[in-house]
């Protein structure tokens, strides 16, 4: 018998009660029963609720039903661990250690060139991954991203010229990013790193010489800068420590050699760009405003992108 249901009569006639037995396990009696469906539940199968216990099933039901907690943009709450912030470093710091692993020179790799020697020296890595527009290598090919080459508009913004110029950029993207990731999610905040990295790739290729190579997550970096000060002023917060950052930051972009200011602004503007759409999407519309805006933003780079290359190669 896998049920246990009527009375039963005892050896003077009178009825026996019989015992309950859990729905998902028929051979254990219990008196506890679930405070949704009512039904019979042993000490396995018992979850704890806010009153008394639910069934697995019950538990389920009301997980689905339950609206997943939304940012004040639409992003998801997960956003709150960091989880991008923290896996786009890891990755920075990996292409770190395979750029100075592809160098004959490990030392001048990591440092001991440019700015007083804080910076490192051009790596086989360095020079397949960065922007170039156009230039002649030395085996006699030519390169770059006028020739095909559009990759290096998205590798660039992982590589790096020796560690200090890594650990600069990293300290700003840990410490913006996960700011800017725990408001947006994770997904919007990705879609704006790497749009605003690629926006400030897309101006080194339109603005600088084009045998010039240039890396760095800083194309990135000045976009979250520009995001998080208009995410602040949308949520009505203060951005009076934002500002003095990015003046410092600028005057280094203009008065510091080697850096690129074409890639430092392309990226503050399309970073800004990127979070007005995210920040000012219509609530009852906003998923698709966010992902039109996106793709708009996109495309209009990938044409300026055709229209360089036209000029370089036409």
């Amino acid at each position: 018998m896998t049920e246990r249901s009527g009375q039963a009569n005892d050896a003077t006639g009178g009825p026996v009660p019989t015992t309950p037995v859990c729905y998902r396990h028929p051979g254990r009696g219990t008196y506890v029963r679930c405070t949704r469906c009512d039904r019979p539940i042993c000490p396995e199968c018992m979850r704890e609720a806010s009153v008394g216990h639910q069934c697995p099933e019950c538990v389920s039901e009301g997980r689905r039903s339950v609206r997943p907690a939304r940012t004040a943009f639409g992003g998801g709450a997960a956003g709150r661990e960091g989880y991008v912030t923290k896996t786009l470093i890891a990755l920075n710091v990996l292409v770190m250690v395979l750029s100075i692993a592809s160098a004959k020179n490990v030392g001048a790799a990591a440092g001991g060139s440019g700015l007083g020697g804080l910076l490192g020296g051009r790596t086989p890595l360095t020079d397949w991954g960065s922007v170039l527009g156009l230039a002649v290598f030395p085996d006699g090919t030519v390169g770059g991203v006028a020739e095909g080459q559009w990759y290096r508009l998205v590798t660039a913004m992982f590589l790096h010229y020796g560690l200090v110029h890594l650990l600069l950029n990293m300290w700003g993207l840990w410490v913006l990013g996960r700011a800017l990731e725990s408001v947006l999610g994770p997904l919007r905040f990705l879609a704006l790193y790497l749009i605003a990295g690629l926006g400030g790739n897309v101006a080194v290729y339109l603005f600088s010489p084009p045998n010039q190579p240039s890396a760095g997550a800083s194309t990135a970096i000045f976009g979250l800068f520009a995001a998080i000060f208009v995410i602040m002023r949308r949520l009505g917060r203060s951005t009076s420590a934002i500002v003095p950052i990015l003046v410092i930051n600028l005057v280094f972009t203009f008065t510091v050699p080697n850096i690129s200011v074409a890639g430092h602004l392309g990226g503050l503007f399309t970073g800004a760009l990127m979070a007005l759409v995210l920040a000012y999407a219509p609530r009852l519309r906003r998923n698709l405003v966010q992902a039109a805006g996106g793709a708009i933003v996109l495309v209009a780079l990938l044409g300026l992108v055709l229209v360089r290359t036209g000029m370089l190669t036409g």
